[in-house]
């Protein structure tokens, strides 16, 4: 059995892990709340463009903001996977790289990693990436300019997230990006006002203003597709932080009943060998006599 101060000193840095995972799930839970007033922020700003861009509509399909005299498109569609920054978000990221790799095909997909953790996972499986962006460490004012540029190069993309439905629960899902852009426009409210080239004049034309607004309208999607995924993160890393404080708790308790029951078996060992002490000195006194 260990020796007491061996088991206290064992204690002691248990305390200090239940205190350190107490204080994560604390930070998680905090910046929750924080990312989540962002989204709805976003949300507005994003509702006000698309009453614009929805009667401004010049053509049936989704251009992604490109200029007629862009070059000529990459015949492949562009992954965007979204991931943690670091390791500590559970195992999330595992389950995003799983459903990526179920339709990933390399000659007819490229890839761009946001996020350090991802870029690390797909390179552990020998997958290589064009671009790789760090997951930006404020939820607000996140560039996105140089991702929307990729896009544009390409024939379609399809973001891979993770997605916030609970505390508790999380998810991971994948999007046509055009796809992303329309269904936040149809959660937006009709109009009131009619916006066209009869009561406005739009300068240098209303195609460049569409594209202006397609641009505008992915740059905020992909946004709320990041902070949607900084939202999991965080959850699923409260959720991780949570079980582990518990763990740690759970482990200090045992460590502590240990400790006082190796403290008692030291003191039952010192008291027998006491007891046999006086025993022979008793019988060494009567042999003398």
């Amino acid at each position: 059995m260990k020796h007491p101060n061996e088991i206290a000193r064992e204690e002691a840095s248990m305390a200090t892990l239940v205190e350190l995972t107490s204080v994560f799930e604390g930070i998680a839970s905090m910046r929750i709340a924080q990312t989540k007033n962002q989204v709805l922020e976003s949300t507005k700003f994003f509702s006000a463009l698309w009453k614009i861009y929805s009667q401004l509509l010049v053509d049936a399909l989704f251009s992604f903001g490109r200029d007629a005299n862009e070059k000529p498109l990459i015949d492949k569609e562009l992954y965007i996977i979204i991931t943690a920054e670091g390791g500590f978000s559970g195992d999330i990221d595992q389950k995003l790289m799983t459903l990526m790799l179920k339709t990933f095909n390399q000659d007819k997909n490229d890839i761009i990693v946001i996020g350090h953790h991802g870029a690390v996972q797909l390179a552990q499986r020998g997958i290589s990436y064009r671009k790789y962006y760090k997951l930006p460490s404020k939820d607000q004012n996140i560039n996105v300019t140089p991702i929307i540029k990729q896009v544009q190069e390409y024939r379609s993309a399809t973001v891979f997230y993770q997605e916030y439905i609970s505390l508790m629960t999380q998810d991971v899902k994948s999007i046509a990006l055009s796809n992303a852009v329309k269904s936040r426009g149809e959660d937006s409210e009709h109009p009131d006002e009619i916006i066209s080239e009869d009561t406005y004049i739009f300068e240098p034309d209303s195609y460049a203003v569409a594209a202006h607004l397609e641009r505008s309208m992915m740059q905020i999607a992909i946004s709320q597709l990041i902070l949607d995924s900084k939202l999991a993160q965080y959850a699923s890393r409260f959720r991780a932080m949570s079980a582990s404080h518990q763990r740690a708790d759970e482990t200090k308790t045992d460590l502590h009943l240990a400790f006082n029951r190796a403290r008692r078996n030291v003191k039952d060992e010192r008291l027998k060998e006491s007891i046999n002490g006086m025993k022979k000195s008793k019988r060494s006194e009567a042999a003398a006599i």
